[in-house]
């Protein structure tokens, strides 16, 4: 799973400490070059074009297959994620670039899906059609909040947002995001993906905003249903240390909801996306007709990734330098010291850390219980052949009493969390951490 990285933005929104960079301009020849380069370098590293076979002696792993073994086939690429900063104002010609620097260096089925995150000012109609014809076949819209209820067939809302009754304070609301978008803008480009994209249109949901009550969010969630499509992320607003909006927040001029608030318009969002045929499939994610997302599935079961582009993460076995081992990759932050490193090396990975046995399952327990079905006992088992989730966490101690007071469940399909657990899964896992370490 690649993740390329566009990490410029036109503007940095108040609440954001991700690794962005804005401005005045962007060589996007020299960025697009060191983003293939980069990709061509990785994937070749993580040898995820390994021939396999079905003959007697089973998989092939090596770069080459025996002579006598059958017409080998790659391992497939299983998603692409475009990712940011803001990617969709890179051009189509750089994304379709990425896109063909992957499959020369793996196999990329046409059913692999390819998501590209976006903002709604750099998702006219042309543009977005643009990307459609690189490859983009999932589209991730930043709305972020509310918009007002529609006061006729015409006012169409995302589910992004919720309500307030006058435009204008949704449009101020943005405006403390720090977003360079207007609610009108937004609708327009969810329309506009929509058209192109059906049924492939994420939009998130961002709640517990300075001064949101809990009526105008679920009146807000009933008017976006209108115009929503199989798949919404829902987060709730997180003060980061740095930001315009913490020092505003923490100085005294705005503020914040409180906690038992912001835990009844988690539960208010549940309700009323389950009763409109979404299944809360992830803590922070809803699907409806099957339309989960693949990339984001793979995090969560700490499938192998590749991080390509300034600040990208990554989790996978650089099987082409002779390793076994998975290893946690960091690639340099700021662009011009990444593209110089790409240029000279091929690639620019800034930190790389072995993980330990301990360290995969500790990952693999704390991102798989974000998910409605767990840890699975096969997935668990792939990651630790010899110590059976059974083994672990069946015995006495600090899951059997999470058991009993109604928070997990462990039984023929593996760990999970029931829906009250998954609500208070941060308060969770500590216990489970500790219970694991002790094994």
């Amino acid at each position: 799973t690649p993740c390329p990285q566009w990490p410029y933005c036109r503007k940095r929104c108040s609440y954001c400490n991700f690794n962005t960079y804005v401005v005045p301009a962007v060589d996007e020849a020299a960025v697009r070059a060191c983003l293939v380069r980069e990709a061509h370098t990785l994937l070749r590293l993580s040898q995820v074009q390994r021939w396999v076979h079905r003959g007697v002696h089973g998989w092939c792993g090596a770069r080459q297959c025996p002579p006598a073994a059958p017409h080998p086939l790659p391992y497939s690429i299983t998603s692409v994620f475009f990712g940011g900063g803001t990617p969709s104002l890179a051009s189509p010609r750089t994304v379709a670039a990425v896109l063909e620097a992957v499959a020369e260096a793996a196999h990329l089925p046409a059913s692999a899906e390819v998501t590209l995150e976006a903002n709604p000012t750099s998702t006219d109609t042309t543009r977005l059609a643009g990307f459609k014809a690189a490859g983009v076949n999932r589209l991730s819209i930043g709305v972020q909040v509310r918009w007002a209820l529609p006061c006729g067939p015409a006012a169409l809302c995302d589910p992004s947002v919720t309500t307030l009754p006058p435009q204008s304070l949704d449009d101020a609301e943005l405006q403390l995001l720090g977003r360079e978008h207007t609610a009108a803008e937004a609708q327009r480009a969810v329309e506009a993906a929509r058209g192109l994209f059906p049924g492939r249109t994420s939009i998130d949901l961002l709640f517990g905003l300075p001064g949101q009550s809990r009526d105008a969010w679920a009146q807000g969630l009933e008017a976006a249903l209108g115009l929503c499509d199989d798949h919404i992320s829902l987060y709730q607003l997180t003060l980061e240390r740095g930001t315009a909006l913490a020092a505003q927040v923490w100085g005294g001029t705005l503020p914040l909801p409180p906690q038992d608030l912001l835990a009844d318009m988690y539960q208010t969002a549940r309700t009323v996306l389950v009763a409109a045929g979404f299944r809360h499939y992830e803590v922070s994610n809803f699907a409806r007709k099957g339309a989960l997302s693949n990339h984001n599935l793979s995090y969560w079961r700490a499938d192998q990734y590749v991080g390509v582009g300034p600040g990208a993460h990554g989790r996978f076995v650089p099987r082409g330098e002779g390793s076994s081992s998975r290893e946690a990759r960091v690639q340099t932050l700021e662009p011009v010291a990444w593209m110089r490193e790409v240029q000279s090396q091929g690639h620019g990975t800034r930190s790389r850390v072995v993980l330990s046995p301990l360290e995969q399952l500790e990952e693999l327990l704390s991102l798989g219980l974000r998910m409605d079905e767990g840890v699975t006992h096969e997935r668990w088992g792939h990651f630790s052949p010899h110590l059976s989730l059974q083994a672990v966490f069946g015995a006495l101690g600090e899951a059997q009493v999470l058991q009993e007071q109604g928070w997990l469940l462990l039984d023929s399909r593996g760990l999970r969390c029931t829906w009250a657990g998954l609500a208070v899964l941060d308060s969770l896992l500590p216990d489970l951490l500790c219970q694991l370490q002790r094994h």
